[in-house]
């Protein structure tokens, strides 16, 4: 299995976790966006040309790491991040409430 290596890239209200996969310069996006204090996890994009190796959920990994690490709680709006956080009953407390 190929490594892939998160980097974080954010400002203040908004950012992207990059998923980077060894020998391909295709990169993997989780976007997110500050709203009421939560992380609003958007969107989770994969290139067909990195998938099936695990980075999508190694995308919702990191930033699940984060919320825990940095104390923010994050809303998942993403089909994908809404599965992973269902698959992930010990993640509800980082977990923010509510519906857009």
């Amino acid at each position: 299995m190929n490594e892939v290596t998160i980097t974080r890239h954010e400002s203040a209200k908004h950012g992207e976790y990059h998923a980077h996969a060894a020998g391909s310069d295709h990169i993997g996006r989780l976007t997110w966006v500050e709203r009421d204090g939560a992380r609003v996890a958007e969107h989770t994009i994969v290139p067909p040309q990195i998938g099936g190796r695990g980075v999508a959920a190694r995308l919702v990994d990191a930033l699940v790491a984060d919320a825990r690490e940095q104390g923010f709680k994050v809303k998942p709006v993403c089909s994908y991040v809404v599965a992973k956080f269902e698959e992930h009953p010990e993640w509800a407390d980082i977990r923010a409430g509510g519906n857009d």
